[in-house]
């Protein structure tokens, strides 16, 4: 399994698990998946899909090797990295004796298709120039708890009522629910024979962009939207609106628009119904597909979300690094306290940091540090969580990204927001004497003098943000504990 850190790749593996396969996964870092439910029930191989020796350490001894890769967020030349990465791995399948490949790639019927759509399905066709039978399954829109589709659609019906949009909210598209992609899935990898073939997989129903806000607004008891087509907006002023609007960055969203200006719709010559049978409960609705997505989200049981990839926001942090110890000149802010409260009931507020919980004080400086990164082009505040209460390794939290984390002992947040260097947010907790002792670390390591200048001009607000953070987080701490013992 490659892409077992993303959306469709780290719910595969549970079911994939659940099916009693054995499972290997290929990893650039162990870490970002150790806090899965399933870590501990899968060989790992850490490595790098473009490196042939990582990739033939991973496939040795593979039968079925799933393809869920790609490159959208890391650069914008995606469509030669995405064609490089696809020619290294049917090399190495076919160097292990792989049986079969399964990509899940995106429908592309239509001529007019977009940048992103026309990689996805290249990335396909230099799969399968290798002799090792790819099956490739084509899905267009997918709504899940988590997805990115999902949460631009959610975002945009929730906030805007009255709402301009282009002439592409009338295009048709074929949606799928994450249930039934997973279930396609799933029996591809217990087909008897291989099998060299391209087939769409698409819902029951087709419909418009449009016409699938509608649905949402009413199975949230919302008033139907007001939608006014223009003929101005252009993939990229209509990504930049949703990237302020909605949780779903600019980089992401643009891909996402530019794939619904092309018809989205299972191709009847190309369907998978030969080859694998719909559930024996029929495939879900639009309808059915929202209310399980909303039904998941309501209940955090959001097992991965869009955001679990990495997010590259500058050139400078793609790879993340240990500060003071690898060299670097760290520059760092610290507080600490002491607390008489039990360490579990700190924890539990630390863990629960941002997202709806926020910042515990300086509400509007975070607010207004996010809107300053959706600005420049980068993630911004609204990422959210994906779980209120527990985080694990690779899990977004606002701008930052989970890179460490001890339960009870240490949280450590690296930062995803457009930076000159990069920077770390870090608390520990240390039993002295009976009693907690609570530090917090804001790290920076700057890159060149325009760092350091950048350091020094918000200095100035850290003596706002965060002695008020930690007190508050040793208040609300405080309180939980005295209301536990009432």
């Amino acid at each position: 399994m490659t892409g077992a850190s993303g959306y469709v790749g780290g719910r595969l593996v549970r079911d994939l698990l659940n099916d009693n396969k054995k499972v290997r996964v290929l990893v650039r870092d162990a870490k970002k998946i150790h806090g899965q439910s399933w870590s501990d029930r899968v060989e790992i191989v850490e490595g790098n899909a473009s490196n042939p020796a990582d990739l033939d350490r991973a496939l040795a001894g593979v039968h079925t090797a799933f393809y869920l890769l790609h490159s959208i967020n890391v650069a914008t030349d995606f469509g030669n990295i995405e064609a490089e990465m696809a020619d290294a791995f049917a090399s190495a399948a076919a160097r292990a004796n792989i049986s079969q490949i399964i990509y899940l790639g995106g429908i592309a019927n239509d001529e007019n298709r977009s940048r992103h759509l026309t990689s996805r399905m290249n990335t396909g066709v230099h799969l399968s120039a290798g002799p090792v039978p790819v099956l490739e399954l084509r899905a267009g829109i997918i709504i899940g708890s988590g997805s990115a589709s999902f949460e631009m659609l959610r975002h945009l019906t929730h906030r805007l009522p009255i709402m301009t949009t282009p002439k592409w909210v009338s295009n048709r598209t074929q949606p799928i629910a994450i249930r039934d992609v997973l279930y396609y899935l799933r029996a591809a990898a217990n087909l008897t024979k291989p099998i060299d073939d391209v087939r769409d997989i698409g819902g029951p129903e087709v419909v418009t962009y449009a016409k699938m806000m509608q649905k949402f607004a009413n199975i949230s008891g919302l008033r139907n939207r007001l939608i006014i087509q223009v003929p101005v907006l252009s993939p990229k002023l209509s990504s930049l609106w949703i990237g302020f609007v909605t949780p779903v960055p600019t980089s992401l969203a643009r891909p996402l628009v530019e794939s619904l200006i092309s018809e989205v719709v299972v191709d009847p010559a190309k369907s998978i119904d030969s080859i694998i049978a719909p559930p024996s409960d029929g495939l879900l609705t639009v309808s059915q597909a929202i209310e399980l997505a909303l039904t998941r989200t309501e209940n955090n049981e959001v097992a991965t979300r869009w955001s679990d990839a990495a997010y590259p926001t500058a050139p400078w942090q793609k790879a993340q690094s240990d500060p003071a110890w690898a060299g670097e000149l760290t520059l760092t802010d610290h507080r600490e306290m002491t607390s008489t409260v039990p360490a579990e009931f700190l924890w539990r507020e630390i863990e629960g940091i941002g997202g709806d919980h926020g910042w515990f004080g300086s509400g509007w400086l975070w607010y207004l540090r996010g809107l300053l990164d959706r600005m420049v082009g980068g993630v911004g505040l609204r990422r959210g969580r994906r779980d209120p209460q527990f985080l694990r390794v690779g899990d977004s939290v606002d701008f930052w990204r989970v890179e460490e984390i001890e339960k009870e002992k240490k949280l450590r947040l690296y930062a995803e927001m457009i930076l000159p260097g990069k920077a770390w947010l870090e608390f520990t907790l240390t039993v002295k004497d009976g009693e907690t002792v609570v530090t917090q670390d804001a790290l920076f390591a700057p890159r060149g003098l325009g760092g350091q200048i950048y350091w020094y001009l918000v200095s100035p607000f850290h003596f706002f943000i965060f002695p008020t953070m930690l007190r508050n987080i040793v208040k609300a701490a405080t309180k939980s504990h005295a209301k536990s013992h009432t």
